[in-house]
């Protein structure tokens, strides 16, 4: 226990699914927290329940598209606690399903100005004080859809995942001789918000296939991925770099 003993960490999408069990899982370890998030309400009710198990977070509301947004959220980090040990550049959307052709430029644009270029940027204004510390840990969520062509209704989900792989790569060599390491974690089918949206669009076909996979147990919970999160940005892991870590039950095996 204790992993990250000390750390002070970021964790964007904090407000729940993954970024949530993330966030709870850092304090768990050791961790103070920075929950970072666009949603107030629930980014404030992660931090309440770090504080009522004994830790210390904070809440700063977070646009990850926004620039001054995210430049304010790193500010603010450095201003409480002088340093950041550990990223989690989380935050990311599924956007509206429909192919190539049908997709509208607003989606394109919405989806990949949260995901990829939300990635982007934190690690734009994050690196800096990592380059200042000589260390640092970055771990960015792509998914299975950013190492394969993934639904083919969510082009612009698809492509932003493929770019945070480019980005988390393209970092490490960059900055590698800083002592900041840079992963990734790619995670299969998991119960999130983003999965019940799907349900309740898709209808039963969706249902079908969920009974399917959970039966199978290729459906996985935000604690799988969040656990593997932590320990990226332990010690433990301290000579991976580079890596896009799949964490999807073998379903991309299936």
């Amino acid at each position: 226990m204790d992993r990250v003993d000390g750390k002070i960490t970021i964790v964007t999408g904090g407000s729940s699914g993954i970024g949530k069990a993330a966030a709870l899982a850092f304090h768990r370890e050791g961790a103070r927290v920075v929950v970072a998030d666009a949603n107030v309400e629930g980014g404030e009710a992660t931090v309440e329940m770090i504080k009522k198990a004994g830790g210390e977070a904070i809440f700063i509301k977070t646009d990850v598209s926004n620039p001054m947004d995210v430049e304010s959220m790193v500010h603010k980090t450095i201003r409480a606690y002088g340093r950041i040990d550990c990223a989690f550049n989380n935050a990311g959307v599924a956007g509206e399903r429909a192919p190539i052709a049908d997709c509208s430029e607003e989606n394109w644009d919405r989806v990949t100005s949260i995901n990829l270029k939300g990635v982007w940027l934190c690690m734009k204004y994050e690196i800096p004080h990592m380059i200042k510390q000589r260390s640092g840990v970055i771990v960015n969520t792509s998914s299975v859809a950013g190492l394969s062509a993934g639904p083919p209704a969510a082009p612009a989900y698809t492509a932003s995942k493929h770019g945070i792989v480019g980005l988390t790569k393209s970092a490490v060599k960059a900055y590698r001789k800083y002592g900041i390491r840079v992963n990734a974690v790619c995670p299969g089918l998991i119960r999130t918000q983003m999965v019940e949206e799907a349900q309740a669009k898709l209808g039963p076909r969706f249902e079908r296939y969920l009974a399917e996979v959970q039966k199978s147990g290729l459906i996985g919970e935000p604690e799988d991925v969040a656990e593997a999160v932590v320990w990226l940005c332990s010690d433990a892991a301290r000579f991976v770099n580079g890596h896009c870590l799949v964490i999807d039950g073998g379903l991309t095996c299936v």
